[in-house]
């Protein structure tokens, strides 16, 4: 089986940074159900790590990530799932973010050329991001007869507020700019095309330069505030993809995409 994901650790100031490399090296990395699932150990490798303080998330040199993977064959299978099977292998997206966004170590994710779907939902749970000048990002889930799930659109509520992360979710088609996601408050830091990864590992070496145990009980502190109420909505949202999903115009905006047309929504 293939291997998408490479761990090092042991970088920076005594040695306290970590970097996580995603790359399928096909120029668009996508999220197959085999992605996810590498991923999610990534997060959980670090478990049980305090000599690790900081760990970088990058993908690959064309593209973060361009979301979930709609010509994979593990993926398309679930076309021909039961609702219980669907809901089951649903829930390989959240158990990802969810796995990244409860880490004690601060997570900085470095985009390069795009931002796709599943990737914003990954990019999302992490603490920061830094994102080069001429990367965009897109959130095309709903022109594709879904809704935007694995529990990132409470993530993007902090981060922008109701009216961008609408704007963001709704109009599918729009793509945001490295300058507009910096001035919505959806990525933290803009650096020169080629240069995200420089510019978050130097984020990186300021924040493994203090105190380990009380940068670790901070983020605790901030994540269990900001998140408190989150699951109380984000709960549902495996289930609104599994309903979505059984739609005629999910089944519509995927044969579009892959037809590369323009979808005929019906609300049917």
């Amino acid at each position: 089986m293939a291997s998408f994901v490479q761990i090092e650790k042991g970088l920076g100031p005594e040695g306290r940074i970590a970097v996580v490399r995603f790359d399928r090296r096909d120029g668009v990395n996508a999220l197959s159900p085999e992605a996810l699932r590498q991923l999610t150990d990534a997060a959980r490798n670090f478990e049980d790590d305090a000599g690790t303080s900081v760990v970088v998330l990058t993908g690959g040199s064309k593209a973060f990530s361009a979301g979930f993977d709609l010509k994979d064959a593990e993926g398309r299978a679930r076309a021909d799932m039961d609702i219980g099977a669907l809901r089951r292998h649903l829930k390989l997206g959240p158990r990802l973010s969810r796995a990244w966004q409860d880490m004690e170590q601060v997570t900085i994710g470095a985009i390069e050329g795009f931002c796709i779907g599943g990737g914003v939902a990954l990019a999302v749970a992490l603490d920061f991001r830094v994102m080069a000048r001429d990367a965009h990002i897109r959130v095309p889930e709903i022109g594709l007869g879904m809704n935007m799930s694995w529990q990132s659109v409470p993530r993007m509520l902090h981060l922008m507020g109701p009216a961008r992360t609408k704007q963001a979710v709704i109009l599918a088609d729009q793509r945001i700019s490295a300058a507009d996601a910096y001035e919505w408050g959806l990525v933290e830091e803009l650096a020169d095309s080629g240069k995200a990864f420089d510019a978050a590992m130097a984020l990186a070496e300021k924040v493994a330069r203090q105190p380990p145990i009380s940068v670790a009980m901070t983020k605790l502190t901030v994540n269990r505030l900001a998140h408190a109420l989150d699951d109380l909505a984000s709960h549902m949202d495996v289930d609104q993809f599994a309903l979505a999903s059984l739609t005629e115009d999910h089944k519509e905006g995927v044969a579009a995409f892959l037809g590369r047309r323009p979808p005929r929504f019906k609300g049917r």
